[in-house]
């Protein structure tokens, strides 16, 4: 199934397509593709921002891109590959019984598939700039992240449970 066809049924049933995800088997290599996607995408996302911000403020757009580019390409994955460890180690202690390649896919699918939020996020951060929309797109997209990301690491971690999500 096309990737894209995954994210839009992700907003219905998170605990499927993670299903689905992890039927094909275990492979490092779609889930870092999963990972790098979404880092770029995060990337692209904070382009309107930082050129509101280097108009407004008369700096240099390119130094706030590349600052921008090395923090969400280069660094962001490796605190995501950590951050993904600890969670898996959360569920571990609180009864999980998963692996690390499931851990990783669950934060790294949930990022991708938040995606089109992040994108709008950065479109409102560029053209209207901070203020209650901003936070509201802000939040709207850290509850659906956080949904996506609970329904899938307990499908990861809890295979038999959660058939449903």
């Amino acid at each position: 199934m096309p990737v894209t066809t995954d994210i839009t049924a992700t907003y219905r049933g998170p605990g499927r397509v993670m299903r689905r995800l992890m039927a094909m088997g275990p492979r490092e290599d779609r889930a870092l593709a999963f990972l790098m996607v979404a880092c770029v995408i995060v990337f692209i996302a904070q382009m309107p921002r930082l050129s509101r911000e280097a108009h407004l403020k008369e700096q240099e757009l390119d130094m706030l891109l590349g600052g921008a580019l090395f923090g969400w390409v280069f660094l962001a994955p490796l605190m995501l590959y950590l951050l993904a460890a600890i969670s898996h180690l959360i569920a571990r202690a609180l009864g999980g019984r998963g692996d690390w390649f499931g851990a990783r896919l669950a934060l790294f699918w949930a990022l991708l598939a938040s995606s089109p939020l992040i994108l709008l996020h950065g479109l409102v951060a560029g053209m209207i700039g901070p203020g209650p929309g901003l936070q509201a797109v802000g939040l709207l997209w850290l509850v659906i992240f956080g949904w996506f990301w609970f329904a899938c690491l307990k499908q990861a971690e809890l295979p038999s449970e959660g058939r449903n999500t």
